[in-house]
């Protein structure tokens, strides 16, 4: 008889018969790490099926996770932190935001705004927390545009993370494009995602309407404008202390 070293429950078998937990954990070796890839990468109920599904029909698939089966897909929170990871790594393989900012005087600017630079660059290296940031803020004004559809704030969110888990992989697909072609597409992805974005959300809450496409839209608009003007307010304001 030993003890659960997960939950202190006493064992007689391979399992914990409170938690599950296995009484001698595997080693981890290289089946391990290809057996765990696998888990998440695998078609049926992973990331390529969670994309599959969200390319052909996202307003249905996101609400049947919402409120009839959450096992279909990967968890929304996890699926944008990967997929930012993703276009991340490409963008950095790539080089193609180095590229862009190339043509922008941003050493006289990290001179002048040390704290708001500091905030924009923490953002810009972690796409996935600032996509569930940004996500809040658009969450709030979907929530005043589509007032008389039954979701709270949260359930918005999780929308929202699949949507923008999507339109990373949009932004991804684009920078491999320029890579390999030299030709920027920043204009062409940007076009595309927020197509995506006001079809998905349209979709969501009823396919039929063609002003909730529009008001989709709008949402995004407002949602980007607010985020981008709260963390430049929060960077201004810390600037004008530090001095």
């Amino acid at each position: 008889m030993i003890n659960c070293k997960n939950c202190g429950t006493d064992m007689s078998s391979k399992f914990c018969p409170n938690c599950g937990q296995p009484a001698v954990l595997k080693r981890i070796d290289a089946h391990y790490v290809a057996h765990e890839i696998e888990h998440v990468l695998h078609f049926e109920r992973g990331i390529l099926y969670t994309i599959r599904e969200l390319v052909t029909a996202p307003g249905l698939n996101v609400r049947n996770y919402i409120s009839e089966n959450r096992s279909r897909l990967v968890k929304p929170i996890i699926f944008v932190i990967v997929t930012s990871l993703l276009y991340s790594i490409i963008s950095h393989f790539f080089h193609t935001e180095e590229r862009y900012m190339q043509s922008i005087d941003t050493h006289s600017i990290e001179k002048k705004l040390i704290f708001t630079t500091k905030i924009f660059q923490w953002l810009q290296n972690h796409y996935g927390y600032a996509n569930i940031i940004m996500g809040f803020f658009i969450a709030l004004w979907t929530k005043v545009f589509f007032k008389k559809y039954d979701y709270n704030l949260f359930e918005i969110l999780i929308l929202l993370c699949f949507v923008m888990g999507m339109t990373m992989l949009i932004y991804a697909l684009f920078a491999i494009l320029e890579g390999v072609t030299h030709i920027s597409l920043i204009v062409h992805a940007t076009v595309l995602s927020f197509v995506y974005y006001s079809w998905a959300i349209g979709q969501f809450f009823d396919k039929s309407k063609m002003i909730n496409y529009f008001k989709a839209f709008m949402v995004l608009i407002l949602g980007f404008t607010t985020y981008s003007i709260v963390i430049l307010g929060i960077g201004l304001t810390l600037d004008i202390f530090a001095k």
